[in-house]
């Protein structure tokens, strides 16, 4: 079997697909199709949705992965899977299904029953879980709370560059759900089958400055993993959770997807 020469990338929360802007570039220049799909009802700048963010406070996990599935599906071959954030939970349930040569997990946010909560996620994640009623609304972050939680190793003034350029409300119900998940009975949206053997190669990578994602996530993420398919984690220290524009951001580029096309399937 070739090589894959697509690539999906998938956006996390708080941004959009712009946030892939630089990565896509480098890939196509590697002579990749890339494909950088957005949310339902995403499909439009960041400004809009900063205007409006009806889209956001409606998507809800399901239609995300279905849009997702279908995207993939209807590939002439099986792409390779690259996730930012909660992009990386998005990547772990494509996976699940079959779908995909292998995948990324890029500071990746839990699946179902991975409950580790290091001190700065509880931080990062404040805005949102402060208030329960936050659960029927899209929420912003603050220039200074981006800068904590995305763009804490940048200087303020970077930060809030890329706070201009990416930043978007997120949807509280989805944090909440997840919040959630493992205190409900049965299997919520999140839910991956950790003992699936057919599951293609994974690769979780880290920054080691990430604040809202920290790598303590992504290993125990890793952990859960109990199936014969391949399970890899990757550290990058010194990197914040914005991973797609930190400095030295090609060097995470160049081993996600060179990892990613040694292990294909």
């Amino acid at each position: 079997m070739s090589a894959p020469e697509t690539i999906v990338l998938v956006h996390g929360f708080w941004v959009t697909p712009r946030s892939w802007e630089q990565w896509a570039e480098h890939y196509e220049k590697r002579g990749h199709r890339v494909i950088a799909p957005a949310y339902p009802g995403f499909e439009v700048e960041v400004e809009s949705l900063n205007a409006d963010p009806t889209p956001i406070e409606k998507v809800t996990v399901e239609q995300i992965v279905h849009s997702l599935e279908e995207l993939v599906r209807g590939l002439d071959e099986p792409p390779v899977l690259i996730g930012h954030s909660a992009g990386g939970v998005f990547v772990q349930l494509l996976l699940d299904k079959g779908l995909g040569a292998a995948g990324v997990a890029m500071c990746s946010a839990p699946t179902e029953g991975v409950a580790v909560l290091p001190l700065s996620q509880i931080k990062a994640a404040f805005p949102v879980l402060r208030n329960p009623a936050n659960r029927h609304r899209a929420v912003a972050l603050t220039a200074e709370q981006w800068h904590y939680a995305f763009t804490n190793t940048f200087s303020e003034q970077e930060s809030e560059r890329l706070y201009q350029r990416y930043a978007v409300p997120a949807s509280g119900a989805i944090f909440w759900d997840s919040a959630l998940a493992t205190l409900r009975p049965g299997h919520q949206s999140t839910y991956v089958d950790y003992h699936n053997d057919a599951r293609p190669p994974l690769l979780f990578v880290s920054g080691g400055e990430d604040h809202l994602m920290p790598p303590k996530v992504q290993q125990s993420n890793a952990r859960h993993y109990k199936s014969s398919a391949v399970t890899e984690v990757k550290e990058f220290p010194g990197l914040p959770h914005l991973l797609t524009a930190a400095p030295g951001w090609q060097e995470v580029a160049d081993h996600a997807l060179d990892w990613a096309l040694a292990h294909a399937k």
